[in-house]
């Protein structure tokens, strides 16, 4: 064997750096070439410019609270945490004292912020009629703009104002992701077509969304060929694991998945609409409790929100042995006001918060949550063979299935598989028995009482009871996977693992309950996104791809042939 001289690039690196990687989110979008070490993260978000007279609309960036003048469940409900915390020791055993808010607020109320400098700076001025991500949040609000987010609670942000159709929505991210990797990487979408597409998807997806996707990278975008992998089969590729029940934590959802060897059961599946966004909500609340020395802040500022969400991350956290009010800084810069340096104190707040998420009552503070679980196929015209047809064909039996294929999708079957079939003259029956196992007999629902929120300790030990059997089940409880840029708080990985050790079914009390949590020291919001750069260097990866001219030729049913997923 001969080695390549020091200045030869290694084939799969050139392979890689064609490869683009999009992760999209509620709040950010994580982008970039598979070679990248980390992804470029943005916010997902366009600004229009109104037409002269149009309706002005706003997509608010942070989710939005209920009217709280009658606030009583929820005051119950933070009673009941704080009663909980009063209740812990502190890690030298002694018990834990909290400082009441009231002794809290009259401290913030005397506290008078310093003025560092007269000027925050200037909004920015937009040369077209398009601003794209951060920039967004400079533009000055009394522009003619409006914002759309095109994802909302971890899916497509359908709604009846303006900019909220579903060709809207695709419109808005084919601009955004165009423009990024114009501006961002130097790649004109002229040559997209030699460039390679991996698109990371929700766990629980929504098959007419996805199928506008391909259409979205393959046809209006031109990438030259694209795969789909669920976000936590990718969580598992980048964290190294070959099995685990993925806890992923965004801005506006959490889901709970079990996965192994690249399979994400789907019974397992469960989406919350609620995370880190609505955290933020309830620390906000929990701050005008003891008397936020910033007046003026208000949830539906842009700059405001952002600055709400910086001091959820730098002030809240679970460790039980801080007691007591602590005093913090922070400084306030906004363009076209005045520099401010602020002192306050926090208590318990900073546990509380984060704690919402095992007392999801709190949530309810950001409207009703609805709970999303993997749906069967409701049909789809351009998939004759899709879950329905399957179903019929089981009940029928399978005598006459290869007569009952038509024409094209037999074509299909044969293009897709032709390389196969020369190494396996039995591809026919694997075909027909793949198509076999593909609908559940029963799928179970998750359950919550009437009018409840489910809790992530609830959500995660309801997705392990849904995996097939006992030997799966083990597996989940021993491997936890924590991800997403929502729960980043210090020592929340311990109350999690309590609270699971507590209601873990006595069969599997025996097993080593282990949370994996920052895996290979990267940061948990890009685990997904690194693991999908993984997977699409892989070798067995070259299956996968789908061809413009074949999504042409053969659209939503190819999926049923490479997707790495049940379609």
């Amino acid at each position: 064997m001969t080695l390549g001289t020091p200045g030869d690039t290694p084939p799969e690196q050139v392979h890689s750096k064609s490869i683009i990687v999009i992760h999209p989110g509620s709040l950010n979008l994580r982008i970039g070439r598979a070679s990248d070490l980390n992804p470029l993260t943005i916010l997902h978000a366009i600004a229009r410019r109104r037409l002269p007279y149009g309706q002005s609309y706003m997509d608010t960036f942070l989710p939005e609270r209920i009217d709280l003048s009658q606030p009583q469940e929820y005051e119950e409900a933070r009673l009941s945490v704080s009663h909980t915390l009063q209740s812990c020791l502190q890690s030298d055993g002694r018990r834990r004292y909290a400082t009441p808010p009231q002794q809290i607020a009259a401290y913030n109320r005397r506290s008078q912020p310093e003025l560092l400098n007269n000027n925050g700076g200037e909004w920015i001025k937009p040369e077209g009629d398009v601003v794209i991500g951060n920039d967004i949040l400079r533009l000055d609000p009394s522009e003619d703009f409006n914002v759309h987010f095109p994802y909302q609670r971890g899916d497509f942000n359908i709604h009846s104002g303006p900019g909220g159709s579903m060709t809207s929505v695709i419109a808005d991210l084919e601009t955004i992701w165009t423009s990024v990797l114009e501006t961002n990487f130097q790649i004109s979408q002229k040559d997209l077509k030699s460039y390679k597409a991996v698109l990371v998807i929700p766990d629980v997806y929504n098959r007419t969304y996805l199928r506008e996707l391909m259409y979205l990278l393959l046809c209006k975008m031109g990438f030259g060929s694209c795969f789909l992998v669920q976000d936590h089969v990718a969580a598992t590729f980048g964290s190294g694991l070959s099995y685990a029940c993925v806890i992923d934590v965004g801005d506006q959802k959490t889901s709970v998945s079990c996965v192994e060897d690249g399979i994400c059961h789907t019974n397992t599946r469960v989406r919350l609409d609620y995370g880190g966004g609505d955290i933020t909500q309830i620390f906000y609340w929990l701050l005008q409790k003891c008397a936020f020395p910033y007046k003026e802040c208000s949830d539906n500022n842009k700059l405001d929100t952002m600055l709400l969400r910086k001091l959820k991350e730098e002030f809240c956290h679970v460790n039980l042995d801080i007691c007591g009010s602590q005093e913090k800084f922070f400084v306030l810069k906004q363009p076209g006001k005045p520099v401010y340096h602020y002192t306050m104190q926090v208590g318990d707040e900073c546990i509380v918060a984060p704690l919402s998420l095992f007392s999801p009552e709190l949530f309810g503070i950001t409207g009703s949550k609805s709970l999303h679980t993997q749906k069967i196929s409701a049909g789809d015209p351009e998939d004759p063979h899709d879950e329905l047809y399957l179903r019929d064909i089981r009940k029928k039996g399978m005598t006459g299935i290869k007569e009952s294929l038509d024409t094209s999708s037999a074509d299909l079957l044969n293009d897709s598989y032709l390389d196969n079939q020369q190494n396996n003259p039995n591809e026919d029956d694997i075909v027909v028995d793949a198509m076999d196992p593909v609908v559940p007999t029963s799928v179970r629902e998750f359950i919550t009482s009437p009018g409840q929120i489910l809790g992530l300790d609830q959500a995660v030990l309801q997705s392990i009871d849904r995996c097939p059997n006992e030997e799966i089940k083990r597996k989940m409880y021993g491997c936890i996977l924590v991800v997403g840029g929502g729960m980043k708080f210090s020592g929340i990985v311990t109350w999690l693992q309590n609270r699971i050790s507590l209601q873990i079914p006595y069969l599997y009390r025996a097993e080593q309950l282990d949370i994996v949590i920052n895996p290979r020291d990267m940061d948990s919001a890009m685990v997904a996104w690194k693991g999908a750069c993984i997977l699409s260097c892989l070798e067995s990866a070259h299956e996968l791809w789908i061809q413009a001219g074949e999504w042409e030729k053969y659209g939503v049913r190819i999926l049923r042939e490479r997707a790495p997923f049940t379609w």
